[in-house]
């Protein structure tokens, strides 16, 4: 398997309003960046805060068909467990492993070590650009699904 595309180094610790521009969201706080075909996914920074510290993650098991916009893993954190909604349909390839020992890198770096899973992009639906999601976190602000 190889590894996952290179993103931009991101100061130690991301905040809410680091929202790179050459990757797409969702409405649901999940971005994703597509290379070749594949997609590599993870929460937003927003999402990150919103949800505080990060204590454990479901995510889906690689082989799974997974679709977009529909449900297929959680983010528990210390103090609510929250959905983890599929930004695109298609096969998991990979999953961060080294989150079950570090659950908190999601927190400290979403857009880097804190990616999710990669999956084999098939069809997505309705991805945002970096400026229409500033204006839906503006909009939201604190309202995550």
């Amino acid at each position: 398997m190889s590894a996952p595309p290179q993103l931009p180094p991101q100061p130690r610790r991301e905040t809410a309003l680091s929202i790179p521009r050459h990757l797409r969201y969702t409405w649901d706080h999940e971005w994703l960046i597509v290379d070749e075909g594949n997609a590599t996914v993870g929460i937003t920074a927003f999402a990150a805060q919103a949800l505080g510290d990060v204590v454990h993650l479901r995510l889906p098991e690689v082989g799974t068909w997974v679709e977009a916009g529909e449900s297929c893993g959680a983010i528990e954190s210390r103090t609510a467990v929250s959905g983890l909604y599929a930004p695109a349909s298609g096969r998991v390839l990979e999953v961060n492993t080294a989150l079950t020992d570090d659950p908190g890198v999601v927190n400290a770096a979403p857009y880097t070590g804190g990616w999710l899973f990669r999956l084999r992009v098939e069809n997505i639906a309705g991805a945002l650009s970096a400026d229409a999601y500033a204006a839906h976190c503006v909009h939201t602000r604190g309202d995550r699904r």
